[in-house]
């Protein structure tokens, strides 16, 4: 097959997409990797095969991150989930005014700002190439358009809940309560103007593919009605990594490990934690922190804990294993990392579907949550010494492992992807016969 990967230039979701693009390339398939051109060494980086396709736009991804200001202050945009998909969450946002209004904003103000730069020469892309499977990020809506304009099976591959997918699925089942001449629908219409411009019409996988990759496993997950699922193993990669010489040794103390995150300061203004106050509240346990603190981070505090190693990077596959407890802020990647080991998990949560990861991971027992308004150095070292005394946290972490660990590999998903994209082509050929 030749299979065409697609995303809008973040590092952080591109990462959640690299070991299924290398699954298919060791199986023998053709990939190519596209993007904006200035994304393009990210990509080569990966050992994947760049196609910079239309402008460099960054207006997006920094538009949040000036969001925050330069105290350091919590933007709005960065708490929660940004309308209309925190109707997700909120039962009161559920109504055809929010959902119908915010829909219209987003596709406005973030859908088609992200997708416009790429569209065209993507679309021109698949025209030369003549991709079998375009796999795309659920904000990279010029996937899904170019696999339309050519009639190539195409798939999202989620980064975490899908909050996207749930919340149109709502807005469908509310549309169709809504008298004939009302039904509007902004994402539909956007896309189908794509659509027809290549020769199409709108039809309901623009807006969720005609399957849906899922690298979480299902206690982890909230799947939308009536969307096809396919489910595998998250698989951690974040760059060029080097394993230090102190990982090597076996720690002499229960280890904990804290991260915040790299997205809170790339992206963000910084943490929504008091990192010195964390830090304070365990100086005198025995156990050995390694807290994985941004440069930017680690200069506004005024002392470290002699019981605490700052490192602005270790790669968290290989640090999560030697852990008794990991401190985190529920980012799905750190999560999913963490949780393909018997190691229990303390979230502190934000924004977007951390919560939602958080409280599940909660629920099941594999570790304990609190919104990062709760999470103060006292309300840490209660939580953190309950995960290190309590032995029904790393049973309850083992059998999360032992759920990750039963899903298909990338490598075994293969064959799945190769059926779906031949039952599609069938299918195609069948309709227009």
């Amino acid at each position: 097959m030749r299979v065409l990967f697609a995303a809008n230039p973040h590092k952080s979701v591109f990462q959640y997409m690299v070991p299924l693009a290398w699954a298919l390339r060791t199986a023998g398939h053709e990939v190519r990797f596209a993007s904006q051109p200035a994304f393009a060494a990210t990509i080569t980086q990966a050992g994947l095969t760049a196609v910079p396709v239309g402008r460099d736009h960054d207006r997006l991804w920094a538009a949040r991150a000036a969001a925050g200001g330069a105290d350091g202050a919590a933007d709005a945009g960065r708490a929660g989930i940004e309308p209309p998909y925190d109707a997700f969450t909120d039962p009161e946002k559920a109504t055809w005014e929010y959902l119908s209004a915010g829909m219209a904003t987003a596709v406005g103000e973030r859908h088609r700002l992200a997708a416009f730069p790429m569209a065209a020469d993507l679309v021109e892309f698949a025209r030369h190439w003549r991709p079998d499977l375009v796999i795309w990020d659920p904000l990279t809506y010029a996937g899904p358009i170019a696999a339309q304009a050519v009639g190539a099976a195409h798939a999202r591959l989620l980064f975490g809940v899908d909050v996207f997918g749930g919340v149109r699925d709502l807005f469908l089942k509310l549309k169709e309560r809504r008298p004939e001449g009302e039904r509007v629908d902004p994402l539909a219409d956007w896309l189908g103007g794509y659509a027809r411009k290549h020769g199409g019409e709108f039809t309901e996988d623009m807006a969720t593919g005609h399957f849906t990759i899922d690298q979480f496993p299902a206690s982890l997950q909230t799947e939308a009605p009536g969307l096809h699922y396919e489910r595998t193993q998250f698989i951690p990669y974040g760059g060029p990594a080097v394993v230090p010489d102190w990982l090597r040794r076996a720690p002499e103390r229960p280890r904990v490990a804290i991260t915040m995150g790299l997205s809170a300061t790339d992206v963000y203004s910084g943490y929504t934690v008091d990192t010195q106050d964390v830090l304070d509240s365990l100086a005198d346990l025995d156990i050995e922190i390694v807290a994985t603190i941004a440069d930017s981070e680690k200069a506004k505090l005024k002392r470290i804990p002699g019981n605490a190693r700052l490192v602005p990077y270790v790669p968290l596959h290989a640090l999560a294993p030697t852990c008794d407890a990991v401190v985190h802020h529920a980012g799905a990647a750190t999560l999913a990392t963490v949780a393909r080991h018997p190691v229990p998990h303390l979230s502190l949560h934000y924004h977007y579907d951390q919560p939602i990861l958080a409280r599940k991971l909660a629920a099941q027992g594999a570790g304990l949550e609190l919104h990062t308004s709760e999470a103060t150095g006292r309300a840490v070292r209660e939580h953190v010494l309950r995960l290190l005394t309590e032995p029904s946290f790393r049973e309850r972490a083992a059998a999360l492992r032992d759920e990750t660990l039963a899903l298909p590999t990338p490598n075994q998903l293969v064959p799945r992807l190769e059926e779906l994209t031949a039952r599609h082509r069938r299918a195609t050929t069948t309709t227009a016969a």
